[in-house]
């Protein structure tokens, strides 16, 4: 046993594992500055809960990035591409649209600016949307299916050293000095995208018709064809694989929503929070994406898909049973210490699944396709999630958090029986199922 585990750990030496790294930092970042440490800044300066839910609806564009993918994955963008390439080129284009809005977002604030701050907020989300698309094909493009796991590992973990840099780091800023000043430091972080994206070799992607036969063609080729070659190649399967995706992380996004300020009401300090939830949060988020990586290459996709469900789920029953307790720090390094392990493991094993289910002849767009469906359940949901508090208290909302992880469940089981262990359906089967 110990020989395999040594020989599937190799993998996480290849030179493409520690560009996927950095890049997993740099989509990190703006993410939580958006999303889970915005709505801490919002509450901190006195935003009612309900607010801060709807204004998580701002995450919606990370969603719906599906319908602008084929543009990234299709169309060169002048200058740029002749000197960076096609993902390159997206890339720093949307790393300059980041940068410009955080800077933006300092200088405005949320007091007395709320609906300019929204729109600023926007702006992040659809940059660092656009980026993902194109760190997501970078990924799938420069690596084959057997190293997906490794790689999806290698982005977790960078993606989380963000989220220690975007969570703690801002918490501290934050309370030794301002908002303001933390978010002027996290625009200055996202240059190791930059550098990383300048330094880094262009994939090798399959021939692109780049808009060179006429624009029907092109949208043709786009934004229909993807679609055609997915369904053709998993028949009636394929409406399963896409529900399984849409409701995979419903329970962790929804409940990553109400996270901050649930923390926030319990008592704890920012600097508590910074130490415990996100410190000791992110090594056990990295230990779990290390054995998530491990898993997938020793046993495959399905088994670790389907115990990572299980373990997600779980952790919002914690949430529920810490919020009817009285504050204490051991019971809140308890909880984070099983929801960040079972995130980790169970992104990396879901990221990598992902991957294999996409058509390299149209990476982009397919993936895009299912990281959408994958988020924007989750985010609807959660844009409710301050009402629910409000009316219900923490308990109830966590409880309820948990129960909408049982359909990933149940369709982990489905798709166990149904398709083969790395979850390609055969084409000559399917099409007549």
């Amino acid at each position: 046993m110990w020989p395999a585990i040594t020989q599937a750990w190799q993998v996480y030496r290849q030179p493409r594992v520690l560009a996927l790294l950095l890049f997993g930092f740099s989509a990190g970042l703006p993410f939580l500055l958006v999303f889970s440490t915005l709505s801490a800044w919002l509450r901190d300066v006195g935003v009612e809960r309900a607010t801060i839910g709807y204004f998580s609806w701002v995450g919606i564009l990370f969603s719906i990035k599906v319908f602008w993918s084929p543009v990234v994955d299709q169309l060169r963008l002048p200058f740029l591409y002749r000197w960076f390439g096609q993902r390159r080129s997206w890339l720093l284009l949307a790393q300059a649209g980041i940068i410009i809005a955080l800077l933006l977002m300092t200088v405005t604030g949320p007091v007395g600016h709320l609906e300019r701050f929204a729109w600023l907020a926007l702006l992040v989300a659809f940059s660092s949307a656009t980026q993902d698309i194109c760190i997501d094909a970078f990924r799938i493009e420069s690596a084959p299916d057997e190293e997906q796991g490794a790689l999806a590992a290698a982005y977790i973990f960078g993606y989380r050293l963000a989220m220690l840099v975007a969570g703690a780091g801002a918490f501290y800023l934050a309370e030794f000095n301002s908002w303001a000043v933390a978010y002027q430091v996290m625009a200055l972080c996202m240059g190791v995208g930059v550098i990383t994206t300048l330094l880094v070799r262009e994939p090798d992607i399959p021939p692109r018709e780049f808009l060179t036969h006429g624009v029907g063609h092109w949208l043709h080729q786009s934004v229909i064809m993807p679609f055609v070659e997915f369904f053709n190649r998993f028949g009636w399967v394929s409406l399963v694989l896409l529900l399984f995706v849409s409701v995979y992380r419903i329970s962790d996004i929804t409940m990553g929503v109400m996270a901050n300020p649930f923390y926030l009401d319990m008592g704890f300090g920012k600097d508590e929070i910074a130490n415990v939830a996100k410190v000791f949060g992110f090594f056990m988020t990295i230990a779990g994406s290390a054995i998530g990586g491990i898993a997938v290459v020793r046993y495959g996709l399905l088994r670790p898909l389907f115990v990572g469900a299980v373990m997600v789920a779980l952790t919002n029953v914690l949430f529920a049973l810490m919020a009817d307790s009285a504050p204490s720090l051991a019971w809140l390094a308890v909880v984070i210490s099983a929801d960040n392990l079972s995130g980790g493991f169970a992104n990396v094993c879901f990221i990598a699944y992902l991957s294999s289910l996409v058509s390299r002849q149209f990476t982009a767009t397919q993936y895009a396709l299912f990281s959408s469906l994958m988020t924007l359940p989750g985010k609807f949901i959660g844009g409710f999630s301050g009402e629910v508090v409000d009316a219900y208290g923490y308990p109830v909302f966590f409880s309820y958090a948990a129960l909408m992880g049982i359909p990933a469940i149940l369709l982990v089981l489905f798709i166990m029986r149904r398709l083969p262990e790395r979850g390609k359906a055969p084409q000559v089967d399917t099409a007549t199922d």
